[in-house]
Order: C-alpha cells, then structure tokens, then sequence
C-alpha cells in the first residue's frame, strides 16, 4: 500500500478522542495535595460506567483486598490517590484498546488484555528495583502499544509486506513496519501520550520500548516497560502478529540490576495474578 504520510498520522491521532474531562479533572484532583476523596467521588461519581470499570479494577486479584471494594471513596481510601489516578486512565482507554486489530492479528480484547497485563507486570518490575513511581510504570505500560490502534488501518492492507521482510531480511518487527509504513507503532504511540499532555518521560518510553539505547529522559522507566512487554509475550498474553519477535532485552536487565532468576520470579508471580482472573474483562 506504501508509506503512509505524516499528514495521515497526524489526522488519525487528531481524530482520537481526548482523554475524557471526568478523567482530566481526576488526574487534576490527585496531583493536588488539598484534594480530599469526596472531590474525587464528586467527580467519578458523574460517570456511573467509568465508576463501574473502577471499581471492577479496584476488586482484581492484583490488589488483593479480602473484603470487596464497593465504593470510590473506599477504593480511593485503601488504594491511594497515585493508584486511583493510574485506574481511571486505565478504564478510561478500556475501550480504545479493546478493539479488534486485525492489523496486528489481535482479536477483540486481546490488546487490552496485553497492555493490562504489562501494566500490572511493569508494577511488579518497579517495585522489584525500587522505583520510585510505581503507577507511572503501570500507566506507562498499560499505553505502551496504544499507536497500535491508529496503524492498524494501514497494517490490515500491509501486514504480509512486513511479516515478509521481517523473515527474509532478518530485521526487527518495529524495522519493517516503519521500512514499509513509513512509521512504527512505537513512534504514533508517543504522538497519542503527547496529544494527552502526558509526562515527557511517559512519552519518551512508549516511543523508546523497543528501542532501549535511544531513551535518554528516563531509561530506567522505558526498561522497565521493555521488560513488562517481552515478559507477558513470553507468557503468551496477546500475542499478535509481532509477539515471538521481541525477546527479554539484556540492556534492560542490565539497567534495572536484574537476573534471569528474577524474571522467572516475576513471571511465576504474575501467573498466579492471571490465574485469579487478574479484572481482564471489564
């Protein structure tokens, strides 16, 4: 089909909805610290399908509560404002990244359950190391292949091109579909987190997580995230056309001081988060 223009990306990222104001005013409320969890009730309280998805998430095994989770004030109380921020991003795009991607071989939720995966796994990671962010790791993890869904138009018509090119010219996925698409997924995502105003270091791991080297604002963030997606393909989680073609990166385990037996020690924790029902289908 050849290379898609700038003007293309730019127009379909334009045409992405904006991250709705109910969650804008969340994440405003969370960052200020005169903010009380009645504001935040106040303000979810207005959208009785997004306090739904919440509180499904709030109730995943991740979190391991015993007793249920049955308000926002309560989720808001014993999870925390940096976790409810990182929970209403996360049932918010929900339904952006449930769709079907036929571009990338994803049936319905696949992404979904693939980028919730490496959220939870990313927060593992960076407790794991100490980081000193956990919910940004989430939140970065969770919007790490968000570019997906603006490429997957071009990658229905293109994707035999580059599964080709990937087998006989032995290059990256990522190479091959910016060699023949003129973009990756990687670099529209960023263009997606700017167009949310999110943090540069944000932006710059989604561009950079499958290309570790070049990430200078923050690589330990982008390793993190790298390691959170290899580890939940080797998992077998929303694997897609791409998902045998990007193995656990010894760069990452080099920044983030990990071994291989820490990586069979996140993967046997995050099985038994998946084998709880991990809050996939909200």
């Amino acid at each position: 089909m050849g290379k898609v223009s700038l003007e293309d990306i730019v127009r379909a990222v334009n045409d992405l909805p904006s991250l709705p104001q109910i969650v804008l005013k969340v994440m405003e409320l969370t960052e200020d610290p005169d903010s009380t969890v009645q504001d935040i009730n106040g303000v979810l309280s207005q959208d009785q399908g997004l306090t739904a998805r919440v509180l499904k998430l709030a109730n995943s095994a991740f979190y391991g509560f015993p007793r249920r989770i049955s308000s926002v004030t309560d989720a808001t109380v014993l999870l925390g404002f940096k976790t409810i921020r990182s929970i209403v991003l996360a049932a918010s795009v929900n339904d952006f990244l449930s769709q079907r991607m036929e571009g990338y071989a994803l049936e319905h939720g696949e992404l979904w359950k693939h980028s919730q995966c490496s959220a939870m796994t990313a927060r593992l990671i960076a407790r794991r190391v100490k980081y000193s962010s956990l919910d940004v790791a989430y939140t970065t993890a969770l919007l790490h292949d968000i570019g997906k869904v603006v490429l997957n138009n071009y990658m229905k018509e293109s994707y035999h091109e580059v599964l080709d090119t990937v087998m006989k010219d032995n290059v990256t996925f990522l190479q091959a579909e910016e060699g023949i698409l003129g973009f990756n997924h990687a670099e529209v995502g960023a263009k997606i987190a700017e167009k949310w105003n999110l943090p540069l270091e944000l932006v710059e791991a989604i561009a950079c997580h499958h290309d570790l080297d070049k990430a200078q604002v923050n690589p330990k963030l982008t390793a993190i995230v790298q390691l959170a997606d290899a580890i939940c393909v080797t998992m077998g989680i929303g694997l897609g056309l791409d998902g045998m073609l990007y193995p656990i990166s010894p760069m990452a385990l080099e920044i983030l001081d990990l071994q291989e037996a820490d990586i069979e020690s996140i993967i046997a924790e995050m099985v038994d988060v998946c084998a709880d029902q991990l809050g996939f289908d909200i």
